[in-house]
């Protein structure tokens, strides 16, 4: 199956995404269809390859084009994409600088209207206001003058929507402005040029080209700010793509040269200065230094990189000089497969925008419907109570104000705007968010099922307990344990070894070194005989010590010197330090946790207790861990389950969100919807955090959208007029419906500067 990224022009809302997908979905071999009205993008699913040119084809006589690839969809020659971006985005500006003319141009006249508007309403009404010096025919002819070039030139794109609608019955944002707008300037035109006729028709000089310089004036103010808005929301992808260093410096043929990062290929041994970013990932050969890897993983604190560690591109070298091997090149790099997910994930589509969407698919025609009821009603039923002239005013006034503010625009934007922002939030914050669902789920969940190893402890063993049963110190059965340890590459002997290290203690290579498969080891130090082994059933029964540390979970080892214990070692898993606070502040969210590993139950038990965690299900085998979900999932329970290693993957897919720690294997990362960097449990908190306050400001934003459309179309349509003698004016209708809009993209803005915790 083939994906098509593509960047879509001539798009304004969501009715304009709606018709898109409508016509693309019914070309033959294509899969699936979405379309971002925020971030004017098109994710196209085929099963064949289907050209660019047949893709435009159907949408081209409706107004809008497939330009190229998307902003952020990842190329190989990381590069080139980096060129791809910058044409884009220059691109946007060029469209946002032409917008901004049409906008210098028609709002002084807008405003110098409104006010004059303001002006005759208010001497009509108090009588110290004094009537306007102009003479009506005079005024009438000065609008005319101004309200064309502002209707066909500063206004085209609304007076091709309604050609567009014309020609193919396709109906969008402009062309309910559109239709409003130009039923006003060729009503009113026909007062002004055809007196003739005005006068055979009985109608009033009264003209309407000030709501056509009113409402085309704000509604292009309100799509200026918005569009500007909108380039905010995805800042997120331009910094990410901003960390990207531009050149590297390989060595190739035994001399260092610059090239274009582009040009790296994997195996090419690459230098990197204090200073310098890294440019692709790799591995350190030779050097040793501290890298800033805040981009990627939203922590302050430099990490030390030495031979054999793994670096990635994007990231700063802040101290010595590092060689290193490049691994992953192009769109393999960590940075750009973290651009590939933010933008996938804020092209998503959340379950709660399906309603907004169908809505705002239907507001079109049934705007156009109840518009033109509108105009019939208060023309048959007016002109019996008002009279010919002032019901076809009043006629054409409800007309107008229905189309301008029926516009769904807001209601298009409230989702997915707050959803970009978002997905960019959790960007800076080194969480990664895969899907606009996994966001909406994750704000629903009242369970968090935990691993155990590598995701609430570090997943090494560390010496907890050391217990003297003789004269020996602690400090002396630790120097003797891991001198006999020495030699051995077990887990158990590894973690002795580290703790007596830890701890400063001289330790000396064994002499007869012997390792017993499933025993433990023996050797000579000092001219003793010294043996690390596991306890025996005697040694139960001798020094009941063993058990009560077997019985928290505990590993335990005993050191034996000359055939005598003297010495007992305790070793366990520990548990993260942040994680009982994470805990903590998880069931003050009302949220119940659960703990979920194949270790034994002691072990687990003493671990959940650590860390506060309320339920523990333990000695599962990797096959039956998706099932203990789904029996979570059964009792109506909305799950998140957080893991990192291969046998979490079937149940990171089956929980209603499966956040995966970044520390652990790419399978895992894969089958989770989201993904934690450095695998830090705080991240947890923080993602819980964002997902809540997205959510609440989709609901935010989806209540006024709403109510504004659901009050302002009876307002507008004079409905309230007969009973309590309220009309909205169409230049306050297209106020509203500008305001509006801004005041949603505005909202989800506000979600950046959200504090995560």
């Amino acid at each position: 199956m083939n994906t098509l990224n593509l960047k879509v022009k001539g798009m304004h809302c969501a009715s304009c995404a709606i018709t898109i997908s409508k016509r693309i979905k019914k070309i033959p071999g294509v899969v699936d269809v979405n379309i971002n009205s925020v971030s004017e993008t098109a994710d196209i699913k085929t099963e064949k390859h289907i050209p660019l040119e047949q893709l435009n084809s159907v949408i081209q006589e409706l107004g809008y084009s497939f330009v190229g690839d998307a902003p952020s969809h990842v190329n190989h020659g990381s590069m080139g994409h980096m060129h791809d971006m910058g044409g884009t985005q220059e691109e946007r500006n060029k469209e946002l600088d032409e917008a901004k003319k049409k906008v210098v141009f028609t709002l002084p006249f807008s405003i110098v209207v409104f006010l004059l508007m303001m002006w005759e309403i208010g001497a009509e009404f108090l009588n110290f206001i004094p009537k306007f010096p102009v003479s009506m025919s005079v005024l009438n002819a000065l609008l005319f003058v101004i309200a064309t070039p502002i209707l066909f030139w500063s206004g085209k794109s609304f007076v091709n929507g309604v050609a567009r609608f014309a020609m193919h019955r396709v109906a969008n944002m402009e062309t309910l402005v559109g239709l409003g707008t130009l039923t006003a300037y060729i009503y009113s035109s026909v007062i002004v040029l055809f007196p003739v006729v005005r006068d055979y028709l009985k109608l009033p000089e009264f003209v309407f080209f000030d709501v056509t310089i009113v409402v085309v004036g704000f509604v292009l103010l309100g799509r200026y700010l918005e569009s500007r808005s909108k380039l905010q929301t995805g800042e997120a992808i331009e910094k990410l793509l901003g960390l990207q260093a531009k050149t590297a410096i390989v060595v190739r043929g035994g001399v260092e040269i610059e090239i274009s990062i582009s040009d790296v290929v994997v195996g090419d041994l690459f230098i990197v200065r204090p200073g310098a970013k890294i440019p692709v990932d790799g591995v350190v050969v030779d050097g040793f230094s501290s890298i800033d890897e805040s981009m990627v993983t939203g922590e302050s604190m430099p990490n030390d990189k030495k031979t054999g560690d793994s670096v990635i591109g994007g990231t700063i070298n802040k101290q010595g000089v590092l060689k290193c091997t490049a691994m992953r090149v192009g769109s393999d790099t960590m940075l750009l497969q973290i651009v590939k997910i933010v933008r996938e994930a804020q092209s998503s589509r959340a379950p709660i925008q399906s309603l907004a969407d169908k809505i705002s698919g239907i507001f079109v025609p049934v705007a156009l419907g109840v518009a033109l009821v509108s105009l019939i009603i208060w023309f048959v039923v007016g002109s019996y109570y008002l009279g010919f002239s002032s019901a076809l005013s009043y006629g054409i006034l409800a007309f107008v104000g229905v189309l301008v503010i029926a516009c769904p625009c807001a209601l298009g934007l409230a989702t997915p705007t707050a959803i970009v922002v978002g997905v960019g939030r959790g960007a800076e914050y080194g969480i990664l968010i895969k899907g606009a669902e996994s966001l909406e789920q994750l704000s629903r969940v009242n369970v968090i099922v935990f691993d155990k190893t590598g995701t609430i402890t570090n997943g090494v063993p560390q010496v907890v307990n050391v217990v003297s049963s003789s004269s020996y110190s602690e400090q002396k059965i630790l120097e003797f344990a891991a001198s006999v340890e020495y030699y051995s590459e077990h887990p158990l002997a590894r973690a002795i070894v580290e703790e007596a290290k830890k701890r400063s203690l001289t330790t000396q290579e064994p002499k007869q070194f012997n390792s017993i498969e499933g025993v433990g080891v023996t050797g000579v130090v000092d001219t003793k005989n010294v043996s690390v082994r596991k306890p025996t059933q005697n040694d139960l029964i001798k020094e009941p010590i063993i058990s009560k540390l077997q019985s928290e979970g505990k590993t335990v080892v005993v050191l034996v010197i000359d055939e005598v214990l003297v010495g007992i070692i305790a070793l366990s898993d520990t548990i993260k330090k942040d994680v009982p606070n994470v805990i903590n502040a998880l069931h003050k969210r009302g949220i119940r946790t659960v703990l979920l590993t194949g270790d034994n139950e002691n072990s687990a038990r003493y671990i959940a207790h650590e860390a506060g965690i309320d339920e523990v299900i333990a000695g599962v085998i990797p096959s039956e861990k998706a099932k203990k979900i789904k029996e979570l999932q059964a009792k109506k329970y909305i799950v998140a389950m957080v893991g990192d290693g291969i046998n979490d993957a079937p149940a990171l897919t089956q929980a209603h969100v499966g956040i995966a720690m970044a520390t652990g294997t790419d399978v895992a990362i894969e089958a989770a919807g989201i993904t934690l960097l450095r695998g830090d449990v705080t991240k947890v908190l923080q993602v819980h955090t964002l997902a809540k306050k997205t959510m609440r400001t989709i609901r935010e934003n989806l209540f006024w959208a709403f109510i504004y459309n659901v009050l302002g179309i009876p307002l507008a349509a004079g409905v309230f007029f007969p009973l309590f003698g309220v009309f909205i004016n169409p230049v306050f209708a297209g106020i509203a419906m500008a305001g509006s809009s801004v005041s949603v993209v505005t909202n989800s803005l506000r979600l950046k500067r959200t504090k995560l915790k």
